[in-house]
């Protein structure tokens, strides 16, 4: 596996990233596993959406780390430095133009789309967008934007935000829990250090949380599967992350048409999507 910048988009001044990965099968259906699912994956399979966020691994050295346990951001790497400790995955959009399939090479190409900070209501915001490309065989089978959120540590003294309530009228509707377990494994299968994810200290004593974080992509990827599962494969889907939900929290993923969401015991939404079906 290889990453490394190239030669610029069409679009933007920044270098292009690319990274090559095998898509080991095995990775797939430790995932599937994981999630309580049959591991019906081998090579020559189809990869469901978003299993490529198991894939092009992006690992450094411990030295390279920022406190969070994310790779250090600076004007050499891909995501650019705010100036801002706490990075969020606020959201994103997908569209899928061929499948993925287990066991074949394939190159992501990342760039970043857009990037800027400004003052909202509880203090500074970054937001950067990442655009990803990914190809196998000579031709493009994913584009994902993936959305960054950027912000200060909370303050003792600050107020909470209020959760938007999650609406009531699904017509499908899934329960599903988030054990620590779960939270390590989906870290370890994406490569993802994010200590909010498994560190109960550091998530409740430096960014302030009730409990350890249940990964964004993890929830959107629940509901993809959902989507799939009521309305078959997928042209596009997109998501955004509205509230936190936390490691003890049992959540209900509910679908209504082409609408999905995340809602939490107490009611509260803690993500939104819409799907679109091919054909």
């Amino acid at each position: 596996m290889t990453y490394a910048p190239e030669t610029a988009s069409p679009s933007t001044t920044d270098p292009v990233f690319r990274s090559t990965d095998v898509m080991d099968p095995a990775r797939s259906a430790a995932l599937q596993v994981a999630l309580g699912l049959e591991p019906d994956i081998s090579a020559g399979s189809e990869l469901p959406p978003f299993f490529h966020q198991l894939y092009f691994w992006t690992p450094v050295p411990p030295e390279q780390l920022g406190r969070d346990g994310h790779p250090g951001r600076s004007k050499s790497g891909l995501i650019p430095d705010l100036g801002l400790p706490r990075r969020m995955w606020a959201g994103g959009r997908l569209q899928f133009e061929h499948p993925l399939i287990a066991g074949i090479a394939a190159e992501k190409r990342s760039v970043v789309e857009q990037s800027n900070r400004k003052m909202g209501r509880s203090g500074p915001l970054g937001f950067v967008t990442l655009r990803h490309e990914v190809h196998q065989e000579g031709r493009l089978c994913v584009r994902e934007w993936h959305d960054l959120l950027f912000r200060e540590d909370p303050s003792p003294e600050a107020p909470k935000p209020v959760p938007p309530r999650a609406r009531e009228d699904e017509e499908e509707a899934r329960q599903v829990s988030f054990s620590s377990t779960l939270l390590f494994r989906y870290s370890a299968l994406t490569f993802n250090g994010h200590r909010i994810h498994y560190d109960l200290d550091y998530a409740r004593d430096v960014e302030g949380y009730a409990g350890l974080v249940v990964h964004g992509p993890l929830l959107a990827q629940q509901l993809m599967l959902l989507a799939e599962e009521v309305m078959g494969p997928l042209a596009e889907f997109s998501f955004r992350a509205t509230a936190p939900l936390m490691h003890f929290e049992a959540a209900t993923l509910c679908c209504k048409g082409r609408e999905l969401w995340v809602r939490a015991p107490d009611g509260r939404q803690c993500m939104q999507a819409q799907a679109v079906p091919k054909g």
